[in-house]
């Protein structure tokens, strides 16, 4: 490890693209082996997304009707999802199409220790909050006690050793150094939150005024090739000598690229264990009031906000098979006159910014088919209500909605919200948050593979 101090901020993904790298039918296993051995390096706390990208040759696609091992020339894009409680990775080829994919739980890790301990994506630091109101725009998006800016000034307001070799590192960033050996490489979904401006591309001149500016990574777009992966990983597991690394994304961002919305007006819903939105815009919108921020997607913008309400309400409610047999009674195409705001503890934070908002889960029906039935409608107003917001502040009207989450499976919430939304409301084909990080993985190698193009016929 070089002598560089890290001060890690844990809520993202990264990525990373090697080239040539064998892989045999029913060896699928051999990057289970590499997520187990990542892990090992970082303390099993809160993870996010982390996403990868690789290229392959030498493949044997899966349902080949030899049973011997046939070799075929083809590349390959590894997305990787360093989640909660594990690693997820996914393999598609150029079409998007799966060659392989599993997940393994995290090893009690107990090594990698950073300059400090990492801080968690819903982790709030009120002492730097009017700090960062004093010297940022009114209503800008670090202007939150969970922003990544509020959390590297709190840091900086309370650690009384040198830090004039220390580094503001996401968990992508982080990962991603361990590959390509390059400190403070980030993406610029990662670094919204801590102040930098992807419509300017830079960090603006009231944040690089202050005094740990210094710590802040250098920023590029997602899916950017940072260079190849170093030697010891790539000798270790085989990678071949032009195996490159990526930059990576947000675990959110990467889930909206997975569901393929790619058109203005197209929006993934979350329902996870809370309810978060994601609406491709060609507006900007960026309003602390209601927490709801934008992050660059290519020359768009993805416009949203997350709200408590979601599924973590129904699991301190009912248990899964309740879910699942009461659901069975409900008749989505009949409103529901109880009117909820589930939330599992006080305070909202989208479409309704307020601490102190209390949860509303009465009255209680007799029936709990209809008690459920009371609190899945109620949700679904909350999502409306989002949408509306979106509207209302300048972004692109929502056309479709597409689903992602635990709450995806269940089709009578579907019909639900699509009637109270009054539009087509669908599961996502891909949800998986690894799988949106093989993509980036394929426009890393794609963009990669234009640019030697280019330099050839200069």
């Amino acid at each position: 490890m070089p002598p560089t101090q890290r001060l890690l901020q844990c809520c993202s993904p990264w990525c990373f693209a090697p080239s040539s790298l064998p892989i045999k039918k029913g060896c699928s296993h051999i990057y289970s082996g590499k997520l187990f051995s990542i892990a090992k390096k970082f303390k099993a706390t809160k993870m996010r997304t982390t996403s990868i990208v690789a290229t392959a040759s030498s493949i044997n696609k899966e349902g080949s009707q030899d049973h011997d091992v046939q070799q075929v020339t083809e590349n390959l894009f590894l997305g990787m999802d360093f989640g909660t409680s594990g690693a997820r990775y996914v393999i598609i080829d150029k079409q998007g199409i799966i060659y392989a994919e599993r997940k393994r739980d995290y090893p009690p890790c107990k090594t990698g220790e950073p300059l400090w301990k990492p801080f968690l994506y819903n982790e709030s630091c009120p002492d730097a909050l009017p700090l960062v109101k004093s010297i940022a725009p009114e209503n800008h998006t670090v202007c939150t006690g969970s922003s990544t800016l509020c959390k590297l000034v709190s840091w900086w307001n309370s650690y009384n050793l040198s830090k004039d070799a220390a580094t503001l590192l996401h968990q992508a960033d982080w990962l991603l150094w361990l590959l390509h050996g390059k400190i403070g490489v980030s993406d610029y979904n990662n670094a919204l939150k801590v102040g930098y401006d992807p419509e300017i591309e830079s960090y603006p001149k009231w944040l690089l005024s202050q005094p740990y500016s210094m710590m802040l990574p250098s920023v590029r777009a997602p899916g950017t090739s940072i260079g190849c992966i170093v030697d010891d990983i790539r000798d270790q597991y085989g990678f071949s000598k032009d195996c490159i690394v990526c930059t990576g994304t947000t675990d959110s961002i990467a889930a909206f690229l997975a569901a393929r919305a790619s058109e203005p007006g197209k929006a993934v819903t979350s329902l996870g264990s809370t309810l978060a939105v994601k609406l491709l815009s060609t507006n900007r919108i960026d309003d602390a009031r209601y927490g709801v921020y934008s992050h660059r997607l290519d020359d768009k913008w993805l416009v949203g906000g997350a709200s408590n309400t979601g599924g973590a309400v129904l699991r301190q409610i009912f248990t899964d098979e309740e879910l699942k047999e009461l659901s069975g009674q409900i008749n989505p195409m009949i409103s529901s006159p109880l009117d909820y705001y589930p939330l599992p503890a006080v305070g909202e934070r989208f479409p309704l910014a307020d601490p102190k908002m209390a949860p509303r889960l009465q009255p209680r029906p007799q029936s709990d088919a209809e008690y459920l039935h009371g609190i899945l409608e109620s949700i679904a107003r909350i999502e409306a209500k989002a949408y509306g917001l979106l509207k209302e502040l300048g972004a692109s009207e929502v056309q479709e909605v597409f689903t992602a989450g635990g709450g995806s499976k269940n089709e009578k919430w579907i019909q639900i919200r699509e009637r109270v939304l009054g539009l087509p409301v669908s599961r996502a084909v891909q949800t998986e948050a690894a799988y949106g990080a093989a993509l980036l993985a394929l426009k890393g190698f794609q963009g990669s593979h234009a640019d030697s193009v280019s330099n050839i016929e200069n």
